[in-house]
């Protein structure tokens, strides 16, 4: 039973590093922005849904998904930090996308499945970290895993629910400066996952 408590633990600590729900909430409010609230809903809603069938798919199956289709992790974190660098580059131009200024978005087809489903919060780094947390470990720590994705999933939905009391709170201005900051950061982090494939790619880790 504590060998379980401390799994747990370990898992929900490691999702929510990777997902870090209070920084996605800027890239939410950014993507989003001129929306109408209804469509707000719908997209946050939607993504978190399809980021957590992704990640469930990925811990069930992921190891057969890559050998079928012959995708290796390096490719997976450069091609994922390839799009992550580009929102981020987006972000910090101050771009107004055609995402952004969209009133009917389609969201099946849009920013609900990527970039927010994937490959914010279901890129690489979630997607290989699941699939490392179930590696040789019984069904019922399995379970654990998916509940506690789950349970994320739950938190980011609430998170981005109420963005915009927070935006009241703290106001535009200092929100376009933290999405400006978490724009940086973003692009850092794809850079980060594209060397990463490349270390791993040409052995090249130490």
């Amino acid at each position: 039973m504590e060998n379980l408590l401390t799994f747990s633990i370990t898992v929900f600590t490691g999702f929510f590093a990777i997902t870090n729900p209070i920084s996605n909430m800027t890239v939410f409010l950014s993507l989003t922005q001129g929306a109408d609230e209804m469509t707000k809903r719908d997209i946050n809603k939607r993504a978190n849904i399809i980021a957590f069938i992704i990640v469930t798919v990925f811990i069930l199956l992921g190891k057969f998904i890559f050998e079928l289709f012959n995708i290796s992790i390096p490719a997976f974190k450069i091609t994922g930090g390839i799009l992550i660098f580009y929102i981020g580059f987006e972000m910090l131009q101050s771009k107004q996308s055609n995402v952004k200024n969209i009133k009917h978005i389609h969201i099946d087809e849009n920013i609900a499945v990527s970039p927010l489903a994937i490959p914010i919060l279901a890129g690489p780094g979630t997607i290989v970290t699941a699939m490392n947390f179930v590696s040789d470990v019984s069904t019922i720590q399995i379970i654990l895993v998916i509940a506690i994705f789950g349970s994320m999933s739950l938190l980011t939905y609430i998170t981005f629910r109420m963005s915009k009391y927070i935006v009241k709170i703290v106001g535009y201005n200092v929100i376009s400066v933290i999405g400006k900051i978490m724009g940086l950061i973003i692009a850092i982090i794809g850079t980060g996952m594209i060397i990463e494939g490349i270390k791993i790619s040409f052995n090249l880790m130490a």
